[in-house]
């Protein structure tokens, strides 16, 4: 039997083993990700009271990488559960574009001299997807009802 192609990119067997504890890792990510869009927030604050406009504001480079993390982990989980996996993507590639227009109107409002909104869109995203990464993660507590319900 040919080897399927992704398996090139992607190391099935070795994804496969982790596919148990992929859940928490993601969820715990998701979390991580939470605090580093606090920390992000307070930094572009503090730049904005410091600096010249929007040219004081980059962006956070711990949350970046959290965001690429919660992507790339979200992705193969995709690979081992197709449509938990699918679902989970598509919330967290929302998070992310969210982030991203979210920094740009961070730096609008620095630009004019305007007061640093939250970054509403983004942590509502991030709601959804750490209530949607629990529930993948501790979706053994709550299988009983379900399967009564489904």
């Amino acid at each position: 039997m040919l080897p399927s192609p992704l398996e090139f990119l992607v190391p099935l067997g070795a994804l496969e083993s982790v596919a148990g504890v992929l859940p928490y890792v993601i969820l715990v990510v998701v979390l991580a990700n939470i605090g580093t869009r606090l920390l992000a927030q307070w930094n572009f604050e503090r730049a904005a009271e410091e600096g010249d406009g929007d040219e004081a504001l980059s962006r956070y480079l711990p949350h970046e990488a959290t965001n690429f993390l919660m992507m790339a982990l979200a992705f193969a989980f995709m690979i081992v559960e197709p449509h938990g996996g699918m679902v989970l993507s598509v919330l967290v590639v929302g998070t992310v574009v969210a982030d991203f227009f979210e920094y740009e109107s961070r730096r609008v409002e620095a630009r004019n001299d305007m007061a640093l909104d939250k970054p509403k869109g983004a942590i509502v995203a991030s709601g959804l997807v750490v209530v949607y990464a629990g529930y993948q993660a501790f979706f053994f507590l709550i299988e009983p009802l379900w399967g009564q319900i489904v």
